[in-house]
């Protein structure tokens, strides 16, 4: 396990060292079905490669190759103007079986909320909450209460953390705060976290509260060469979860700057035994028509930031420094004598 309050540099070396050896890679074909319901999160950074090629049809594979029962897509719509989604999911749903929760939204050609989609093969959603996370970037959360075809009945919180440390302290108390809020149900949380610090340096030890410890992390970015465990699956009853495995192939190395992680869920668990419901339930073809389906809930927004032009300067500009000093610490470390060879 890492050190407690590690450095990035000293991070990345760790990573690097254990590479080789790290139970947590399995590649296509090893997931072993057996082990029960397949959970899994992808970071497509809009679709865009590590070549540089946006190719939406690459994603759609790897996810084929992970083959998941509920899976949580960051990135996948545009980030700003009419934030259009950017895959096909027609043709997911078609050669995946995959069919997204259903959300409400002022824009029908986006996918999901901020850019988060969840995706599920069989089951019924009970309930959607699209949650607007604090913090300098517009940044998001889709809360789906959802019962598998397997017996799970299970809380998928699937968002994606700022670059900057402070938004994603902010984002990790609203978290906690909204499942306080909310009936206690077995809950996974899903998607890219962007933090690679543990212990009390880490912005996510807010999380601790509902969580409890956080797991051993994963590394899992960039995708060439995994170094930091930026995305995570994290369950309140770690009982309920296997160990996360990142889904290391070919393909995935080149889809996405991110490679794919993966965790399977037990459905024979007495505490994850679906209830018998109390209100509406929405079957996965109900994703076709979300207004109609969903009992309509309003998201749970938080108060909005002063919007003026130079606040919207100043902060894509403390965003794109937070992302800069990342890579430069990456790339600055590779450099380094006492860097093992891959």
């Amino acid at each position: 396990m890492q050190k407690k309050n590690q450095s990035l540099p000293a991070s990345i070396i760790a990573s690097l060292r254990q590479r080789r050896n790290r139970p947590g890679t399995a590649a296509a074909g090893g997931d072993g079905r057996s082990g029960g319901t397949l959970v899994a999160s992808y970071n497509v950074h809009k679709c865009v490669g590590v070549d540089g090629r946006f190719d939406p049809s690459r994603i759609a594979q790897v996810i084929r190759e992970i083959a998941p029962d509920v899976i949580a897509l960051q990135e996948a719509d545009k980030r700003f103007g009419a934030r259009h989604g950017l895959l096909d999911l027609a043709r997911l749903k078609d050669e995946t079986g995959l069919v997204p929760v259903p959300v409400e939204s002022a824009n029908a050609a986006a996918h999901g909320w901020h850019g988060n989609v969840v995706l599920f093969r069989q089951g019924l959603v009970r309930d959607v909450h699209q949650v607007s996370l604090p913090g300098l970037e517009p940044r998001g959360a889709l809360v789906v209460d959802i019962d598998l075809e397997s017996g799970a009945a299970l809380r998928i919180v699937a968002a994606h953390l700022g670059l900057l440390r402070r938004s994603r302290s902010q984002q990790a108390r609203m978290i906690i705060e909204l499942m306080r809020s909310r009936d206690e149900r077995p809950t996974l949380l899903l998607g890219d976290l962007n933090e690679w610090r543990l212990g009390g340096r880490s912005a996510l030890s807010a999380l601790d509260a509902a969580f409890g410890a956080m797991p051993v992390p994963v590394p899992s970015f960039p995708a060439g060469l995994p170094l930091l465990a930026l995305d995570r699956i994290i369950a309140n009853r770690p009982e309920i979860l296997s160990e996360v495995a990142v889904h290391d192939t070919p393909l995935a190395r080149v889809a996405s700057d991110h490679l794919p992680i993966k965790a399977f869920v037990d459905p024979a668990m007495a505490a994850l035994r679906v209830r018998t419901p109390d209100f509406v339930l929405v079957p996965a073809e109900a994703a076709a028509n979300p207004v109609a389906a969903l009992d309509k809930e309003a998201p749970l927004p938080l108060p909005a930031m002063s919007s003026g032009k130079g606040r919207e300067r100043g902060n894509r500009a403390l965003v794109r420094k937070a992302g800069d000093q990342l890579k430069r610490a990456v790339r600055r470390t590779l450099r380094r004598p006492d860097a093992p060879s891959r």
